[in-house]
């Protein structure tokens, strides 16, 4: 029996019907960002930082005039909560417009995650160095000290430059440097000064102390996105140095802290109970030391805010009382 010509099969023609028979799946919907993605956003745990150098400055004020400057002291407090606020949101939306979140293994920022519009967090963003910018015009009135508005435009420019613009220096590596400058001995000396015209080698070693927790701070963040921000192209520190010495300067700047208390301690009986701290930092480098997860890194950088939150406003109780 002859069988029938078999019809011949043209490869590029069951291609061609496979791709135009391709179910793509719908896009994922992505929830709109509530109330507590915004305070999420403005990383409330890490605030500590621009709280403590506030505290620490007018504590170094009283203790050299014993007069009280408060409405000064908030608005230093505005103006340090504000341009860190502003930070966050701004580095929120210049990370978030690049790409770098897209490798993200911690808490999930606003622009990256599609949450918010870039251009709204870009909005908000600077609102809060607009809040910022008014306080200081206010605490620069009131103290006189009319130069003073060109370091305060310089903090809110290395806010915004920290990730953004074109050449941003977090992506380089300068971060902590920035941080223990912006975050230490400037908003240490600058509160005391705007409050009785003069600086003092307390309010110095005061913004030193500040500055070394700060960059305890970031580096726990950054031990924590390391490889993530390899693959982004961001060239932190942490990655340039890699985990291991990431791992022992998180712990150098956690401790040294308590190197500079031996000297209050010797001045103020008081600041002796600032050591008690170190039961909050010791298990915080513990965890760095033998971290593996994300998790883990996080909690140390909370453990790093609180450290510096108990420490500031507790050494600078000392110096008054």
């Amino acid at each position: 029996m002859a069988k029938g010509k078999q019809q011949r099969i043209d490869p590029r023609r069951v291609a061609k019907a496979a791709r135009s028979s391709k179910v793509v799946p719908p896009k994922a919907k992505v929830k709109k960002a509530t109330a507590g993605d915004w305070i999420a956003g403005a990383r409330i745990r890490t605030l500590p930082v621009s709280i403590a150098p506030v505290a620490m400055g007018t504590a170094a004020a009283m203790l050299l005039t014993g007069e009280n400057h408060w409405v000064r002291a908030l608005l230093c407090l505005v103006v340090a909560v504000s341009i860190q606020i502003g930070a966050n949101y701004a580095n929120d939306y210049s990370d978030g417009i690049r790409g770098t979140d897209q490798h993200r293994v911690g808490p999930s920022r606003l622009t990256g995650s599609g949450a918010a519009k870039p251009k709204t967090v870009l909005t908000v963003a600077l609102v809060f160095f607009g809040i910022a910018a008014l306080a200081g015009v206010a605490v620069v009135v009131l103290s006189g000290q009319w130069w003073l508005l060109l370091v305060g435009a310089a903090c809110i420019a290395a806010a915004w430059f920290y990730v953004g613009g074109k050449r941003p220096y977090g992506y380089a590596g300068l971060g902590e440097l920035f941080a223990f400058i912006f975050f230490g001995p400037v908003p240490v000396l600058g509160t005391m000064y705007v409050q009785v015209g003069t600086v003092t080698i307390e309010a110095v070693i005061l913004g030193v102390a500040n500055g070394l927790f700060t960059c305890a701070v970031l580096i726990a963040n950054n031990i924590r996105d390391i490889e993530q921000d390899r693959l982004a192209g961001k060239r932190t520190l942490s990655v340039k140095i890699g985990m291991t010495a990431s791992r022992v300067l998180y712990c150098l700047f956690m401790l040294l802290p308590f190197v500079i208390l031996v000297f209050f301690a010797l001045l103020f009986p008081l600041a002796v109970y600032v050591f008690f701290a170190l039961l909050i930092a010791i298990p915080a480098c513990i965890i760095v030391a033998t971290g593996k997860t994300p998790g883990e890194f996080l909690l140390a950088l909370k453990l790093a805010s609180v450290t510096l939150l108990v420490y500031g406003l507790g050494l600078s109780a000392a110096l008054v009382f």
